[in-house]
């Protein structure tokens, strides 16, 4: 083993080559080591979760290995259908061994003439089978003719698969697949099977992780195994991953050809205007801070766009417009990375996940979203959804060259192309010198054909039939159309192994406006070929068009934030109901980010709520049990009347205080209280007398579904109460319990010398809406006293129960 070691450098010096050489191979040998030790750690960790997912769960594995089950509520755990694949494995493994002798071996021997010794020498599917870490099934989004479940599938397999080709052996050892699964079954019938088609899909790319075997161990070297798994994963999107699908048929003779490319749901249309306070990622030295050259990548499923290179700016302004085709909501998402661009490599920047739900029910969406996964940054984004409508009115061109319809071309198969022995044009055949015999055995094979699609500047491809004049393909594609009138379909169909042209055609897109579907589908003539080749495909017509929002509807958006519903009293019946406070003033904007949050109306600072300014409102009554003489001394104010003019603010009443565990500062306790407490019905005995009025917060509060954050607007405070003579500087702290970690912490500024400081400040908790709801808004009112001070520093603290909250809606109150 020394000498085999010592060999190699040996033979480099023998042959005088540099000490680097040695030096690069030992760094490749060590790289290729530590990428091996990770893969067979990230195996091992991933079995110790299958074998015992519970004691996993406890643990505290890395959040990636968690089951969906344990992030999101509505994805149910299906132990007994895990269960049920367990016991069926074994017979699953044998009907894949006996696939893999019987069909897949043959047909890789086909392929080429040198893999005609390829013989798999072991197929053993381990005895881990997949499981199925949670599925949801979506009732409210679809049609009723169809059940739509996500299954999020887990593999983990010891699977060891062994081939000989040539005397060189390759093989797997281990396998690791995450993923979310689609399946559609669709449509629901009355009779037996009951459903027509089962449609599968996924719906992003799934992580794939395959530890090699044999001569395969080449495939982790450093720079290859980034190579070869991205082409991996290409192979399975080519296939599996939206918009491509797999549709099997459950019933005979039913038509699968409008579920496996049924018409895409919308057009998003994504508007990347500028960004702000980015992360410098260059530096000089290591120590001297300088720009980043920002750049942004925008994906929805398989499609990806990137934006020019602004350079040297932290504050970058693109102006660009990217449109996406939107196959499936919910399920696809808009997701934009943020990059500096480096000569070596891109520095990441931050990251933004938008749900296209929202963006669908909202129809247009012109926000400042917070970046993810970094320190700061803000990215403005215009989004508009466009609907696919089949009206021609919508067709005419656009003025800012943006795109006005969609060409949707259902690719099915082709017919008597020639061989190309022959050169063919315009239906005139001329023979064609042949140099050889071999090269005449060559031409004599049927042809292995794709086609090339071009509407415009754009070109898509096919999959590639080989050796077959009779090709069919199956496949579905999508141009964008700017003019309807003038632009036209470019139909190719080339040779792979000669790349040379089996026909051609053109389809002016004006013949779709003669149809009132604005639909094709027939045959077409090929061009350059024999007489009797044609190509069959259906295609359709349809124009974007971005309808207006539903009045009604709420929108996503946390600039739509409105104004919850806010108690109030009814003296006659002295019980609680709902009322909308009338919309008096609106909140300055507090900054470009959020734009201008309505809330409610909020009195002048100066204000002291006396008879005069709130006889029309419901003013809460407060009598401290314990105040002592001189408070006692005080005389109290008129109690409320039961008209509510307009105008006046509704204040919430005792049952409201205790639900949002108040713990405000007593102005009646003097001007130097010694405490601060909070109030409920242990310690404040509250009746229908009449106080001095408690401070008070005003708040914004609701959950924005586009960034799935949970937004905090703290609007402003009123009748707070001087902890000392020099009066005090408040600010406001905000937690979200149970998350007490300085980390967590959110703060606003502070107001030197004031009671009624106003902040308009907006904060964020970026949680999912089902963890939100499961927590509580911790908010204080503090006092920034100077060092090692004897003064008060809280001087209130109010709670509220965010699971008895419409944070959809959202609420504004004092």
């Amino acid at each position: 083993r020394a000498l085999l070691w010592l060999g190699p450098v040996y033979l480099a010096g023998y042959l005088g080559l540099s000490g680097s050489w040695v030096l690069l191979a030992l760094a490749l040998w060590l790289c290729w080591g530590l990428i091996r030790r990770g893969k067979r750690d990230r195996l091992a960790a991933a079995f110790a979760l299958l074998e015992d997912e519970r004691e996993a769960v406890c643990r505290g594995l890395a959040a990636r290995h968690l089951p969906a089950w344990v992030h999101f509520p509505d994805v149910e755990r299906v132990e007994w259908l895990n269960k049920v694949l367990v016991q069926a494995w074994p017979y699953v493994g044998t009907i894949m061994e006996k696939t893999f002798k019987e069909v897949l071996e043959p047909k890789i021997r086909a392929k080429s003439v040198h893999l005609k010794t390829c013989t798999f020498t072991k197929i053993h599917f381990g005895e881990k089978c997949p499981r199925i870490n949670g599925i949801k099934a979506y009732t409210k989004e679809i049609d009723r003719r169809q059940v739509t479940l996500d299954l999020q599938i887990c593999y983990i397999g010891d699977c060891e698969i062994h081939m000989d080709i040539s005397k060189f052996n390759l093989g797997v050892k281990g396998v690791q697949l995450y993923g979310t699964l689609r399946v559609i079954l669709e449509p629901l019938l009355t009779d037996a099977p009951f459903v027509g088609a089962v449609t599968l899909f996924f719906m992003q790319k799934p992580h794939l992780e395959i530890n090699w075997a044999g001569m395969s161990n080449l495939l982790d070297v450093p720079g290859i195994n980034v190579m070869s798994d991205s082409l991996i994963q290409d192979f399975i999107a080519a296939r599996l991953v939206l918009p491509n699908r797999i549709t099997v048929p459950l019933k005979k003779n039913m038509n699968i050809a409008h579920l496996r490319f049924p018409v895409p749901q919308g057009v998003i249309r994504v508007h990347l205007l500028e960004a702000e306070n980015l992360v410098q990622k260059d530096n000089f030295l290591g120590a001297i801070r300088g720009k980043s050259d920002p750049y942004a990548l925008l994906r929805v499923g398989t499609t990806q766009y990137r934006s020019k290179t602004v350079s040297r700016d932290l504050n970058p302004i693109w102006n660009e417009t990217f449109e996406f085709v939107v196959h499936e909501v919910p399920g696809q998402d808009l997701e934009v990375d943020l990059y500096d661009e480096d000569p070596d490599k891109d520095d990441f920047m931050g990251s933004l996940l938008i749900g296209l739900v929202d963006v669908m029910n909202d129809r247009t969406v012109d926000e400042w979203f917070p970046l993810s996964k970094t320190t700061s940054g803000h990215l403005h984004l215009k989004l508009e959804w466009l609907s696919l409508v089949n009206d021609q009115e919508n067709l005419h061109e656009d003025k800012k060259g943006l795109s006005t319809a969609i060409l949707i071309v259902y690719l099915d198969s082709a017919f008597n192309l020639p061989k190309n022995h022959f050169e063919y044009s315009n239906g005139e055949c001329g023979a064609k010198k042949i140099k050889n015999n071999k090269y005449l055995k060559k031409m004599e094979r049927e042809p292995s054909s794709f086609v090339l699609l071009t509407v415009g500047n754009k070109t898509q491809k096919s999959k590639t039939c080989n050796f077959s004049k009779d090709p069919t393909w199956g496949q579905a594609f999508t141009f964008f159309v700017h003019s309807a009138h003038s632009q036209s379909l470019h139909i190719e169909i080339k040779d792979k192994e000669r790349d040379s042209a089996l026909g051609t055609s053109v389809v002016c897109l004006s013949h779709l406006l003669k149809d009132p579907n604005m639909t094709l589908d027939q045959r077409f003539q090929l061009d350059h070929s024999s007489s009797d080749s044609f190509i069959k495909m259906k295609l359709v017509l349809r124009a974007l068009k971005v309808e207006e929002p539903d009045p009604e509807r709420v929108k996503a958006g946390v600039n739509a934030s409105k104004p919850g519903p806010v108690r109030v009293t009814e003296k006659a019946e002295n019980q609680q109901k709902f009322a909308s406070a009338p919309q008096v003033s609106k909140v300055p904007p507090m900054s470009k980010d959020s734009a201008a949050l309505e809330s409610l109306p909020k009195k002048d600072s100066g204000d002291d709520l006396d008879a005069k300014d709130s006889s029309g409102a419901p003013v809460p009554s407060e009598i401290v049990s314990d105040l002592d003489a001189a408070e006692g001394k005080q005389k109290p104010e008129h109690g409320p009347s039961s008209a509510l003019p307009s105008g006046a603010v509704a204040m919430p009443t005792l049952p409201v205080l205790q639900e949002m565990r108040v713990a405000p500062s007593v102005t009646s306790l003097g001007s130097l209280p010694s405490s601060c407490f909070e109030l409920s019905s242990s310690n404040l005995d509250i009746h229908n007398g009449t106080e001095m009025p408690l401070g008070e917060i005003q708040l914004t509060v609701r959950y924005a579904s586009i960034r799935q954050s949970l937004v905090v607007l703290v609007n402003g405070c009123r009748n707070l109460v001087p902890s000392s003579n020099r009066g005090v500087d408040p600010y406001v702290r905000i937690y979200l319990l149970p998350d007490r970690r300085w980390t967590s912490r959110k703060k606003t500024s502070v107001k030197k010398k004031t009671l009624n400081p106003q902040y308009d400040e907006k904060f964020e908790f970026f949680e999912s809406l089902e963890n939100v709801k499961k927590r509580t808004l911790d908010i204080a009112v503090k006092n920034s006293r100077p060092f090692i001070s004897q003064e008060r520093k809280e001087l209130g603290k109010v709670r509220i129960d965010l699971s008895q909250e419409d944070l959809i809606k959202g609420f504004a109150q004092w």
